[in-house]
Protein backbone atom coordinates (compact mmCIF):
# COMPACT_ATOMS: atom_id res chain seq x y z
CA UNK A 1 0.00 0.00 0.00
CA UNK A 2 1.17 3.53 -0.53
CA UNK A 3 2.53 5.09 2.30
CA UNK A 4 1.05 8.83 3.22
CA UNK A 5 2.83 11.15 5.79
CA UNK A 6 0.47 13.65 7.14
CA UNK A 7 2.54 16.21 9.18
CA UNK A 8 0.00 19.06 10.14
CA UNK A 9 -3.12 18.65 12.07
CA UNK A 10 -5.75 17.57 9.79
CA UNK A 11 -9.47 16.72 10.23
CA UNK A 12 -10.72 13.01 10.69
CA UNK A 13 -12.83 13.29 7.64
CA UNK A 14 -9.79 13.97 5.81
CA UNK A 15 -8.30 11.10 7.71
CA UNK A 16 -10.36 8.48 6.90
CA UNK A 17 -10.56 9.40 3.10
CA UNK A 18 -6.31 9.18 3.26
CA UNK A 19 -6.91 5.28 5.06
CA UNK A 20 -8.90 3.83 2.25
CA UNK A 21 -6.07 5.03 0.09
CA UNK A 22 -2.91 4.12 1.78
CA UNK A 23 -1.24 3.53 5.26
CA UNK A 24 -1.42 7.26 6.93
CA UNK A 25 1.26 8.03 9.39
CA UNK A 26 0.28 11.46 11.30
CA UNK A 27 3.30 13.89 13.12
CA UNK A 28 3.67 17.19 14.20
CA UNK A 29 6.03 19.95 14.54
CA UNK A 30 8.55 18.48 12.67
CA UNK A 31 11.51 20.44 11.76
CA UNK A 32 13.30 20.43 8.22
CA UNK A 33 15.94 17.62 9.30
CA UNK A 34 13.43 15.91 11.59
CA UNK A 35 11.20 15.74 7.76
CA UNK A 36 14.11 14.91 5.61
CA UNK A 37 14.28 11.99 7.63
CA UNK A 38 11.59 10.21 7.81
CA UNK A 39 10.39 11.49 4.04
CA UNK A 40 12.10 8.62 2.00
CA UNK A 41 9.82 6.27 3.27
CA UNK A 42 6.44 7.99 2.04
CA UNK A 43 4.74 8.03 -1.29
CA UNK A 44 2.63 10.71 -0.34
CA UNK A 45 3.08 13.49 1.51
CA UNK A 46 -0.31 16.27 3.34
CA UNK A 47 0.95 19.48 5.02
CA UNK A 48 -1.46 22.61 6.00
CA UNK A 49 0.52 26.11 6.37
CA UNK A 50 2.95 24.79 9.63
CA UNK A 51 5.26 23.03 7.61
CA UNK A 52 7.45 23.74 4.77
CA UNK A 53 8.07 21.60 2.12
CA UNK A 54 11.61 22.94 0.89
CA UNK A 55 13.63 21.54 -2.07
CA UNK A 56 15.72 19.41 0.38
CA UNK A 57 12.13 17.97 1.40
CA UNK A 58 11.63 16.79 -1.77
CA UNK A 59 14.76 16.06 -2.58
CA UNK A 60 15.26 13.46 0.09
CA UNK A 61 11.53 11.76 -0.55
CA UNK A 62 12.75 9.17 -3.25
CA UNK A 63 9.04 7.80 -3.36
CA UNK A 64 7.03 10.79 -3.13
CA UNK A 65 4.70 11.16 -5.48
CA UNK A 66 1.93 13.82 -4.78
CA UNK A 67 2.40 16.60 -1.60
CA UNK A 68 -1.07 17.82 -0.73
CA UNK A 69 -1.63 21.19 1.18
CA UNK A 70 -4.96 21.58 3.37
CA UNK A 71 -6.11 25.06 2.63
CA UNK A 72 -5.33 27.49 -0.59
CA UNK A 73 -2.43 28.43 -2.00
CA UNK A 74 0.45 26.76 -1.99
CA UNK A 75 3.63 28.91 -0.96
CA UNK A 76 5.12 26.86 1.96
CA UNK A 77 5.42 24.44 -0.79
CA UNK A 78 8.60 24.84 -3.38
CA UNK A 79 6.32 23.98 -6.22
CA UNK A 80 9.60 24.26 -9.15
CA UNK A 81 11.56 21.91 -6.62
CA UNK A 82 8.87 19.40 -7.08
CA UNK A 83 8.03 20.00 -10.69
CA UNK A 84 11.65 18.69 -11.81
CA UNK A 85 11.03 15.55 -9.62
CA UNK A 86 7.68 14.61 -11.29
CA UNK A 87 6.06 15.44 -8.15
CA UNK A 88 2.52 16.21 -7.92
CA UNK A 89 1.34 19.12 -5.66
CA UNK A 90 -2.13 19.77 -4.95
CA UNK A 91 -4.24 21.69 -2.29
CA UNK A 92 -8.14 22.54 -1.45
CA UNK A 93 -8.34 26.07 -3.17
CA UNK A 94 -12.35 26.33 -2.16
CA UNK A 95 -12.85 24.67 1.49
CA UNK A 96 -11.76 27.55 3.25
CA UNK A 97 -13.26 30.64 1.48
CA UNK A 98 -16.40 31.55 3.74
CA UNK A 99 -13.60 31.11 6.55
CA UNK A 100 -11.63 33.48 5.35
CA UNK A 101 -14.22 36.09 4.13
CA UNK A 102 -16.35 36.28 7.60
CA UNK A 103 -12.67 36.87 9.35
CA UNK A 104 -12.14 39.40 7.13
CA UNK A 105 -15.71 41.22 7.94
CA UNK A 106 -14.63 40.53 11.61
CA UNK A 107 -11.44 42.42 11.32
CA UNK A 108 -13.45 45.41 9.57
CA UNK A 109 -15.65 45.25 12.19
CA UNK A 110 -12.93 45.31 14.80
CA UNK A 111 -11.03 48.35 13.37
CA UNK A 112 -14.35 50.02 12.80
CA UNK A 113 -15.50 50.06 16.26
CA UNK A 114 -12.31 48.98 18.29
CA UNK A 115 -13.68 45.56 19.66
CA UNK A 116 -10.22 43.93 20.80
CA UNK A 117 -9.12 47.52 22.30
CA UNK A 118 -12.07 48.21 24.31
CA UNK A 119 -12.84 44.41 25.49
CA UNK A 120 -8.65 44.98 26.99
CA UNK A 121 -9.94 47.83 28.61
CA UNK A 122 -12.89 46.51 30.27
CA UNK A 123 -10.73 43.58 31.22
CA UNK A 124 -8.34 45.62 33.03
CA UNK A 125 -11.13 47.65 35.29
CA UNK A 126 -11.56 50.66 33.00
CA UNK A 127 -14.96 51.86 31.58
CA UNK A 128 -13.26 54.41 29.15
CA UNK A 129 -16.01 54.82 26.50
CA UNK A 130 -15.04 57.92 25.44
CA UNK A 131 -11.72 56.15 24.09
CA UNK A 132 -13.32 54.38 21.89
CA UNK A 133 -15.60 56.57 19.49
CA UNK A 134 -15.93 54.57 16.33
CA UNK A 135 -16.76 54.59 12.71
CA UNK A 136 -19.96 52.99 11.15
CA UNK A 137 -19.56 51.13 7.89
CA UNK A 138 -22.86 51.82 6.23
CA UNK A 139 -22.40 53.85 3.13
CA UNK A 140 -18.25 53.95 3.71
CA UNK A 141 -15.99 52.79 0.22
CA UNK A 142 -14.69 49.36 0.51
CA UNK A 143 -11.47 48.80 -2.19
CA UNK A 144 -11.49 44.94 -2.53
CA UNK A 145 -7.24 44.32 -3.73
CA UNK A 146 -8.08 40.65 -5.62
CA UNK A 147 -11.32 39.78 -7.02
CA UNK A 148 -10.80 36.25 -6.45
CA UNK A 149 -12.88 33.22 -4.74
CA UNK A 150 -12.31 35.03 -1.13
CA UNK A 151 -11.98 38.53 -2.30
CA UNK A 152 -15.85 38.12 -4.27
CA UNK A 153 -17.02 36.40 -0.99
CA UNK A 154 -16.06 39.78 1.37
CA UNK A 155 -17.91 41.64 -1.68
CA UNK A 156 -20.63 40.13 -1.63
CA UNK A 157 -21.08 40.70 1.89
CA UNK A 158 -19.63 44.38 2.31
CA UNK A 159 -23.02 44.58 -0.33
CA UNK A 160 -25.19 43.06 2.72
CA UNK A 161 -23.39 45.52 4.91
CA UNK A 162 -24.80 48.65 2.94
CA UNK A 163 -21.15 49.54 1.68
CA UNK A 164 -19.95 50.56 -1.72
CA UNK A 165 -17.16 48.28 -3.07
CA UNK A 166 -14.71 48.93 -5.76
CA UNK A 167 -11.95 46.06 -6.60
CA UNK A 168 -8.42 46.14 -8.28
CA UNK A 169 -7.75 42.93 -10.21
CA UNK A 170 -5.69 43.19 -13.39
CA UNK A 171 -6.87 39.68 -14.52
CA UNK A 172 -10.85 39.77 -14.13
CA UNK A 173 -12.79 40.78 -16.52
CA UNK A 174 -15.32 43.92 -16.01
CA UNK A 175 -17.80 41.22 -17.13
CA UNK A 176 -17.07 39.07 -13.76
CA UNK A 177 -16.66 42.30 -11.61
CA UNK A 178 -20.37 43.66 -12.93
CA UNK A 179 -21.54 39.50 -11.82
CA UNK A 180 -20.65 40.98 -7.89
CA UNK A 181 -21.86 44.38 -8.59
CA UNK A 182 -18.21 45.76 -7.93
CA UNK A 183 -16.57 48.74 -9.81
CA UNK A 184 -12.93 47.65 -11.48
CA UNK A 185 -11.01 50.61 -10.82
CA UNK A 186 -6.62 51.13 -10.88
CA UNK A 187 -4.79 50.25 -7.60
CA UNK A 188 -3.90 54.03 -7.31
CA UNK A 189 -7.84 54.96 -7.29
CA UNK A 190 -8.97 52.58 -4.83
CA UNK A 191 -6.16 53.57 -2.45
CA UNK A 192 -7.34 57.18 -2.49
CA UNK A 193 -11.32 56.35 -2.42
CA UNK A 194 -11.75 53.35 0.05
CA UNK A 195 -12.41 54.17 3.57
CA UNK A 196 -11.25 50.39 4.55
CA UNK A 197 -9.23 48.05 2.32
CA UNK A 198 -8.57 44.48 2.47
CA UNK A 199 -6.31 42.49 0.33
CA UNK A 200 -7.15 38.60 -1.03
CA UNK A 201 -4.11 38.30 -3.81
CA UNK A 202 -2.11 35.13 -2.93
CA UNK A 203 1.99 35.71 -2.17
CA UNK A 204 3.62 35.80 -6.03
CA UNK A 205 6.61 38.04 -6.96
CA UNK A 206 4.64 40.33 -8.20
CA UNK A 207 2.36 40.91 -5.54
CA UNK A 208 5.64 41.07 -2.95
CA UNK A 209 5.11 44.72 -0.78
CA UNK A 210 2.36 45.19 -3.10
CA UNK A 211 1.25 48.09 -0.61
CA UNK A 212 4.07 50.06 0.39
CA UNK A 213 5.06 53.33 1.47
CA UNK A 214 3.98 55.36 -1.61
CA UNK A 215 0.94 53.37 -1.68
CA UNK A 216 -0.43 53.64 1.97
CA UNK A 217 0.77 57.95 1.31
CA UNK A 218 -2.19 57.42 -1.44
CA UNK A 219 -4.66 56.65 1.87
CA UNK A 220 -7.05 59.04 3.41
CA UNK A 221 -5.52 59.58 7.03
CA UNK A 222 -8.94 57.87 8.13
CA UNK A 223 -8.95 54.89 6.08
CA UNK A 224 -8.28 51.63 7.45
CA UNK A 225 -6.44 48.36 5.89
CA UNK A 226 -6.96 44.58 6.46
CA UNK A 227 -5.26 42.05 5.50
CA UNK A 228 -6.06 38.08 5.65
CA UNK A 229 -4.46 37.14 2.37
CA UNK A 230 -0.41 36.64 3.14
CA UNK A 231 2.71 38.18 5.37
CA UNK A 232 4.53 40.07 3.10
CA UNK A 233 1.52 41.98 0.35
CA UNK A 234 1.77 44.69 2.86
CA UNK A 235 5.52 46.34 3.50
CA UNK A 236 5.36 46.18 7.67
CA UNK A 237 7.82 48.30 7.85
CA UNK A 238 5.93 51.27 6.19
CA UNK A 239 2.70 49.87 7.50
CA UNK A 240 4.28 50.48 11.37
CA UNK A 241 5.58 54.21 10.05
CA UNK A 242 2.63 54.77 8.36
CA UNK A 243 -0.03 53.99 11.73
CA UNK A 244 2.51 55.29 14.45
CA UNK A 245 2.60 58.98 12.20
CA UNK A 246 -1.10 58.98 11.86
CA UNK A 247 -0.94 58.46 8.03
CA UNK A 248 -3.14 55.57 8.61
CA UNK A 249 -6.09 55.54 11.34
CA UNK A 250 -5.57 51.27 11.56
CA UNK A 251 -4.76 47.96 10.40
CA UNK A 252 -5.76 44.25 11.27
CA UNK A 253 -3.45 41.44 9.66
CA UNK A 254 -3.94 37.83 10.09
CA UNK A 255 -1.20 37.25 8.62
CA UNK A 256 3.03 38.46 8.78
CA UNK A 257 6.41 37.81 6.98
CA UNK A 258 7.41 35.50 9.62
CA UNK A 259 5.28 33.33 11.53
CA UNK A 260 4.69 33.55 14.71
CA UNK A 261 5.63 37.39 14.62
CA UNK A 262 7.68 37.59 17.82
CA UNK A 263 8.13 40.57 19.24
CA UNK A 264 7.17 42.75 16.44
CA UNK A 265 6.88 46.47 16.45
CA UNK A 266 3.36 46.39 15.19
CA UNK A 267 1.90 44.58 18.19
CA UNK A 268 2.93 47.42 20.44
CA UNK A 269 0.64 50.00 18.59
CA UNK A 270 -2.79 50.88 19.83
CA UNK A 271 -4.27 50.99 16.47
CA UNK A 272 -3.20 47.64 15.69
CA UNK A 273 -4.95 44.33 15.69
CA UNK A 274 -3.71 40.96 15.25
CA UNK A 275 -4.79 37.26 14.72
CA UNK A 276 -2.51 34.06 14.61
CA UNK A 277 -3.42 33.10 11.21
CA UNK A 278 -6.91 31.70 11.69
CA UNK A 279 -8.64 32.62 8.57
CA UNK A 280 -9.63 29.35 7.86
CA UNK A 281 -9.67 28.10 11.74
CA UNK A 282 -13.95 27.26 11.53
CA UNK A 283 -15.05 23.65 11.82
CA UNK A 284 -16.87 23.63 8.78
CA UNK A 285 -13.21 24.99 7.22
CA UNK A 286 -10.78 22.25 8.61
CA UNK A 287 -13.46 19.70 7.72
CA UNK A 288 -13.82 20.81 4.05
CA UNK A 289 -10.46 21.54 3.50
CA UNK A 290 -8.98 18.09 4.89
CA UNK A 291 -11.38 15.98 2.74
CA UNK A 292 -10.93 17.92 -0.48
CA UNK A 293 -7.04 17.80 -0.10
CA UNK A 294 -6.99 13.90 0.99
CA UNK A 295 -9.53 13.10 -2.16
CA UNK A 296 -7.02 14.88 -4.11
CA UNK A 297 -4.02 13.13 -2.78
CA UNK A 298 -5.34 9.75 -3.10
Amino acid sequence: MPRILVADPLAEDGLERLRRAGEVTVVSKLKEAELIEQIPDYDALVVRSETRVTALVLEAGRKLRVVGRAGVGVDNIDVPAATLKGILVVNAPRGNIIAAAEHTIALLFSLARWVPQADASVKRGEWTRSKFIGTEIRGKTLGVIGLGNVGSEVAKRAHGLEMEVVAYDPVVSVERAELFNVELVSLNELLERADFVTVHVPLVDANRNLIGAPELALMKPSARLVNTARGGIIDEAALLDALKSGRLAAAASDVFVTEPPGDHPLLALPNFVATPHIGASTVEAQVSVAFDVAEEVA
